[in-house]
């Protein structure tokens, strides 16, 4: 089968060309469309549910919304365990799901089980997924700072909330933009106690009124005049004095009590629970940029900075925007330093086929089908959704190596066997013996596809052997298996492609190519060196086998001990060039 490929791939060289340009602009497509990332996620599969209940102790919470979110969810399928955390007036859920779990299904079973649970929480408390994200989808980072003060951190944090949050959730890629620093603006009712009991006045009466009084209401429709007039009650609270004018109830003259006989209404901050300082220089209001899972970071974060300009000239006077984290910069540095590498790798491979082969077109078949095969590597990739970081791109700088032993063996072979077929051409009819005589026979082309079928089938199930043998890699699971499978993937895929090309375009480049002299591999001053070199220590080695073994096992035993003093770590230190500080205080300690 093999050699029916190879001799149909060596007559045919039109179909062989333009199925090969197909499969590169293909390949080039792929290239175009793959996931650019710095390192592989490796996060669980996880979905966050948070709730909200303000003003209440940690224990409240715990016992009244952790507790029963959690033993509910915990029984949903493919949930590998539940993890409550627990605060003042807050509450999280972490549910793990098993590896392979799609996002989406797993958020859906969360909204399935949450419905179940919801009677069984307080009046009022609603709980909310968290964003479709992952642990390595913070991807941006930036600041509003106003170095005039005509700003303060309030209202700069309203304009953070109210509009430029929004202006970037839009965004495609991007699941969530989360606020941090400065104050939330709010309105705030100080009640005094003494007032309340004097007009005789319970708090709840407090409550309801100002929740009642901040409502819009409907009517039926009036027809005057052949017209229609919607009824309507404008009733939203607006201003601090709507406020202060809610009604109580009456005194004892008539007179109605309003919420500014009891209390003071003014604008205050909520409670802080964090704050963001930038750069030493003081505190600023910023926003956290979350992507959305399984989208592009560099394309995502090349889209929200293109929304920023966009948004600079509605900026309120004075504020800028300062980037504080953009993980685009390390994407770059990444995905630059391992292509550097790659063309230094493939400038290297194909000086030693030019240096060995000693015959600058005969090392073109290896040079033209080494660019190609790793071009091709990427169509599966994109297909898998596997992202282009440093472990998939460094999957294909480990097989750069093994991807032209094909092509060069292939060569090699041709050259043998166009020195026999022109020394079986140079003898006279009567002094060529019947293998002579054959080889003699035959055209160019047809000594092209002998000395390629010869070696053909070994060289392909050789590479075949190379590529399976990263298969136990993908056995590998959680943290591990996200880690080295995309290695593994990209690796196993350049393999296999250049396994295919061996057979099916190196065949042909080889009669393209390998014409004119072809020099004898000894008059080659590296190979004879390699060759003198070499032929003591076969015949070394090969006179005493029992000696090489035993040599061979005392080193292999004293490999032990630097092994077992060696140390280990799961990912090597990666410098991202950033520094974020998060101090960590002791509980209690204030703001």
């Amino acid at each position: 089968m093999i050699n029916r490929v190879i001799s149909w791939c060596a007559r045919n060289a039109f179909l062989v060309v333009i199925g090969t340009l197909f499969l590169i602009v293909a390949g080039v497509v792929a290239l175009r469309n793959v996931r650019l990332d710095a390192i592989p996620d490796l996060s669980d599969v996880q979905v966050i549910v948070f709730t909200e209940w303000p003003g209440r102790a940690p224990t409240l919470v715990e016992d009244q919304v952790t507790y029963p979110i959690v033993s509910a969810l915990a029984a949903a399928p493919k949930v590998k365990y539940c993890r409550g955390q627990t605060f003042f007036g807050l509450s999280f859920v972490s549910v793990i799901f098993e590896d392979g779990t799609d996002m989406y299904w797993a958020r859906s079973r969360v909204l399935e089980y949450m419905n179940q649970v919801r009677n069984q929480l307080p009046e009022g408390v609603n709980p909310v997924l968290g964003p479709d994200a992952t642990g390595v989808g913070w991807i941006y980072e930036y600041a509003l700072v106003d170095k005039t003060g005509q700003n303060s951190l309030a209202d700069l944090r309203s304009f953070q909330d109210w509009t430029l949050r929004y202006y970037l959730q839009n965004t495609p890629g991007v699941a969530e933009v989360a606020s941090i620093g400065g104050y939330v603006n709010q309105y705030q009712v100080e009640i005094d106690p003494n007032k309340l009991l004097g007009y005789n006045i319970p708090l709840s009466k407090v409550i309801s009124a100002i929740h009642n009084s901040n409502n819009d209401v409907g009517g039926r429709v009036i027809e005057f005049g052949e017209n229609e007039y919607m009824v309507r009650g404008q009733g939203y609270i607006e201003s601090l004095d709507d406020i202060r004018k809610i009604a109580l109830g009456l005194g004892k003259d008539g007179v109605p009590i309003t919420i500014n006989d009891v209390a003071q209404v003014h604008r205050g901050p909520d409670i802080r629970r964090g704050a963001l300082d930038l750069n030493g220089q003081g505190e600023a209001v910023g926003g956290i940029v979350i992507m959305r899972y399984g989208s592009n970071a560099l394309t995502t974060i090349e889209a929200v900075k293109k929304k920023l300009e966009e948004i600079k000239p509605s900026l309120p006077p004075g504020v800028e925007i300062v980037t504080g984290y953009d993980r685009s910069d390390l994407i770059h540095r990444a995905i630059d330093t391992l292509r550097g590498k790659l063309i230094e790798e493939s400038i290297i491979v194909s000086l030693i086929c030019i240096l060995f082969l000693f015959h600058i077109r005969s090392a073109l078949v290896a040079i033209i089908t080494l660019p190609i095969a790793i071009l091709l590597a990427f169509i599966p990739m994109t297909a898998l959704g596997v992202s282009s970081n440093i472990m998939s791109l460094g999957g294909i700088a480990i097989a750069i190596g093994a991807m032209v032993d094909a092509a060069i063996v292939m060569i090699e072979n041709a050259h043998k066997w166009l020195e026999r077929w022109n020394h079986a051409r140079g003898k006279n009819e009567a002094a060529r013996d019947e293998t002579e005589r054959e080889t003699a026979r035959l055209s160019r082309l047809e000594v092209m596809i002998k000395a390629a079928q010869q070696v053909g089938r070994p060289l392909f199930f050789s590479l075949l052997i190379i590529t399976v043998s990263f298969l136990p890699v993908f056995a590998l699971e959680a943290q591990s298996g996200r880690l080295f499978k995309p290695l593994a993937f990209t690796k196993t895929f350049s393999m296999f492609f250049a396994a295919l090309l061996s057979i099916t375009l190196v065949p042909l480049l080889m009669t393209w190519f390998i014409r004119g002299k072809i020099p004898d591999e000894r008059r080659n001053p590296i190979n004879r060196f390699l060759i003198w070199a070499y032929q003591p220590l076969v015949k070394f080695v090969l006179r005493f086998r029992r000696l090489t073994l035993i040599v061979a096992a005392i080193i292999l035993l004293c490999s032990w001990f630097p092994y077992s003093r060696i140390g280990s770590e799961f990912m090597p230190p990666l410098n991202e060039g950033s520094l974020l500080y998060m101090p960590t205080s002791p509980p209690g300690i204030a703001i």
